[in-house]
């Protein structure tokens, strides 16, 4: 396999990845206000299982706000920039 299919397919799957990540913190989002907490719910816990370590370290570092959790926002945004810089290196390095 040569380099430049290696890296234009590592490309692919960091950008696949970025954006099932971030669709799941927007569906655990959108769905924690219509969905009880502490329910026992399958597709809750599937995402809260994929999502958590993702959003537990940035709860660390991000101060309280109350009873508004912008860690899924600030997530998205961090996911977003560093998937840009991964995709736009792997591209590079392919090219």
């Amino acid at each position: 396999m040569s380099s430049y299919v290696f890296f234009s397919y590592a490309a692919q799957f960091v950008g696949l990845l970025v954006y099932v990540l971030t669709a799941a913190i927007f569906l655990r989002a959108i769905f924690s206000w219509f969905v009880p907490a502490g329910s026992d719910n399958v597709i809750m816990r599937f995402l809260r299982d994929i999502t958590e370590p993702i959003l537990a370290p940035i709860r660390r570092v991000m101060p309280s706000m109350g009873m508004l959790d912008l860690s899924p926002f600030v997530a998205m945004i961090l996911l977003q920039v560093v998937g840009s810089i991964v995709t736009q290196t792997l591209a590079h390095a392919a090219g």
